[in-house]
């Protein structure tokens, strides 16, 4: 909103769909809001979960190869993308305008996202109100919601007023007598599943609305509309705070982890790779997707943040700082999780891929059971819940804004832009009402199978044909002077080449061996319906489907004669395609000073150049009404002062 266009003195100042460019404060909170897009609760909810189902140590590989290959130069193509053209994830199509229907994929995948990543952050949110008391709710085996085979790891007899010294002795004393039962669940695990979610026996039985829930999820969504009433730029004074604050919670569970009994084991399962999964094509495309989900890419988000960014912001930079950053936070917090995943395997005397929850509640679970170890466990469990309510509206203020954005740059009226806080309001209202049947008994069922196929492969196909279009449709060498345009030197090789060829084949070669290898999700021992898994498919396909159907809507909107005279013209980059400023329009995208470039120029360029002909009209028009006509004796005709009639 502080950016101003050209003006001429004396006249009111003038906005357009530029007037974003530079509308972070500085590039710091940039970075701190990527960080806090892409660092969020997939690191330490979504990573740990993923990597505990699919084998620990199994599942780094192939992420750490996804995210070289795949992850971070796609994030750095994103960034530059929205960043070269200051437009949201639906105007930077002008780039190719047949694939706008990417653009309206990543909305509907960001539409997803948003609506079940608010019902994980008003957990969040739950269990921060529950621990304002004097004793964890999760700590004893006491409660009315346990069965006979709960086990804590607390001493019932351990008094809260105990020294510090007195309490690190109790661990080890105070730990339950060992019973002989087939499996026994932990205090912690059991408040999850009985009390918290009170879950149903079936994902169609939805029972009653969690209330409790619901109201969390009631105060999620005002926390996250109130933070972004005004934009990017008040979440871009908040995110100095979000973004920084976790790593401090993080490190305090990560010492108090390491230290408790059979943390090594719970570690030794992190590390070691089960070589008969890394095979697996499912491990593969669980660590793709959880590097398009964590990093944010097909989000839409990174374009759209990237479009507020100074035109010569060296975003090849921050894409390398954001990704490592995530992908270090990411193996931090696992080796959080499974130290604790591992002191609870020594307790319960189970092996350590059979102590917990393998699905979304993992998280809900582990870290619990850690803070009941720590002195005055209420309030670091306070300052831990509190971390995940940061991390989560981190990356739920970027959702938020992707849709904003792309909705106000879309419609475009004068009323959309003025009013750009009603937008925000009413996809708020929405995103709740869509989140309610999340909050019921089945929530849990919903959630997890919006996460695997809503969230899922939709991500590496929508990246993929955006690798295509910008690569090969629009041409890579066109696009190579563009990043060399705005950043002042070309991409580097390797990007080149991952860019062109590697990234869209290893996403291919991983869809493929994920169709033939095919498995069915599942709840830990809960296999799901077929019914349920057909609108699994439908919603993932429902961001896909947009590519092909706006394609062929718009071939058939395009001029020309043949199919391939509108497929080529589909194809071509719209006149406005390039730097949203005049001033950064140069070399191949300087405005010519031919009349046929008339249209490419500004508006209040084009409107002064407007203005001039009217007024050399006029004065032509006065000079011939001042031209006398002196008809002579022999018919001829004479003009006063004009010895020349043609001029």
């Amino acid at each position: 909103d502080d950016m101003k266009m050209f003006t001429v003195p004396g006249e009111p100042v003038k906005k357009d769909e530029n007037s974003r460019r530079g509308n972070w404060g500085n590039q710091i909170e940039f970075v701190l809001t990527s960080v806090g897009y892409a660092v969020g609760l997939g690191n330490v909810w979504r990573f740990p979960y993923l990597c505990y189902r699919n084998g620990g140590g199994a599942f780094m590989l192939p992420y750490f190869i996804m995210l070289v290959f795949c992850g971070i130069p796609l994030f750095f193509l994103e960034l530059s993308f929205g960043q070269f053209a200051s437009l949201g994830c639906l105007g930077v199509w002008k780039i190719s305008p047949m694939f706008k229907g990417v653009g309206y994929g990543m909305m509907v995948v960001s539409t997803y996202i948003g609506i079940y990543y608010n019902v994980v952050i008003c957990i969040a949110f739950y269990y921060f109100f529950m621990s304002m008391t004097k004793l964890l709710p999760w700590t004893y085996c006491n409660n009315p919601w346990n069965t006979p085979d709960c086990s804590g790891v607390v001493s019932s007899s351990r008094q809260l007023n105990a020294s510090l010294a007195n309490a690190t002795t109790s661990l080890v004393a105070g730990v339950s007598e060992v019973v002989n039962r087939t499996k026994r669940t932990s205090p912690s695990e059991e408040y999850w599943k009985h009390y918290v979610l009170n879950i149903s026996d079936d994902i169609g039985n939805f029972g009653e609305v969690r209330l409790p829930i619901l109201g969390c999820l009631a105060v999620s969504w005002c926390v996250v509309f109130l933070c972004l009433i005004r934009g990017v730029k008040s979440s871009g004074k908040v995110v100095y705070f979000t973004a920084t604050f976790p790593y401090l919670v993080l490190t305090i569970l990560f010492i108090r982890g390491i230290t408790l009994d059979g943390a090594i084991n719970g570690i030794k399962y992190y590390l070691t790779p089960q070589w008969q999964k890394v095979l697996d094509a499912k491990v593969w495309g669980d660590a793709a997707s959880q590097i398009f989900y964590s990093l944010g890419c097909a989000w839409g988000g990174l374009i759209t943040m990237a479009s507020y960014n100074k035109f010569h912001n060296n975003c090849f930079r921050d894409s390398i700082i954001i990704s490592i950053t995530n992908c270090a936070t990411s193996v931090y917090a696992g080796f959080v999780i499974f130290s604790i995943l591992g002191f609870m395997a020594h307790h319960l005397n189970v092996p350590v891929s059979e102590v917990a929850d393998h699905g979304p509640g993992l998280a809900f679970v582990a870290y619990p059971e850690a803070l009941t170890l720590l002195p005055i466990s209420p309030l670091w469990s306070l300052l831990f819940f509190f971390m995940l309510i940061l991390l989560g509206l981190g990356t739920q203020f970027c959702l938020l804004e992707t849709l904003v954005t792309a909705i106000v740059d879309e419609i475009g009226t004068d009323w959309i832009i003025r009013n750009k806080t009603v937008v925000t309001l009413s996809v708020a209202v929405v995103g709740f009402l869509l989140g309610v049947p999340l909050t019921t008994q089945a929530g849990i069922y919903w959630l997890l199978l919006m996460d695997n196929y809503a969230a899922s492969f939709s991500l590496v196909i929508i990246s993929c044909i955006m690798c295509i279009c910008v690569m090969y449709v629009y041409g890579h060498r066109n696009y190579f002077k563009d990043v060399e345009m705005m950043l002042g030197f070309p991409p580097p090789l390797f990007f080149k080449v991952c860019w062109r060829f590697i990234s869209p084949v290893i996403i291919s070669f991983i869809l493929i061996f994920t169709v033939i290898q095919y498995k069915p999700i599942t709840y830990n021992d809960y296999v799901y319906p077929g019914w349920s898994l057909a609108i699994g498919f439908a919603m993932a396909l429902s961001s896909v489907v947009c590519i092909p159907v706006y394609a062929l809507y718009k071939i058939s909107r395009s001029p020309g004669a043949t199919f391939r005279e509108r497929l080529k013209f589909a194809c071509k980059a719209h006149p406005k395609w390039g730097p949203a400023l005049q001033e950064h329009r140069t070399g191949r995208y300087a405005p010519m000073a031919s009349e046929d470039t008339v249209e490419a120029r500004p508006l209040k360029e084009k409107e002064e150049l407007k203005e001039e002909l009217k007024e050399e009209e006029k004065e032509k028009e006065r000079k011939d009404e001042i031209s006398l006509t002196i008809q002579g004796s022999n018919g001829s005709t004479n003009t006063h002062n004009n010895p020349n009639p043609s001029a």
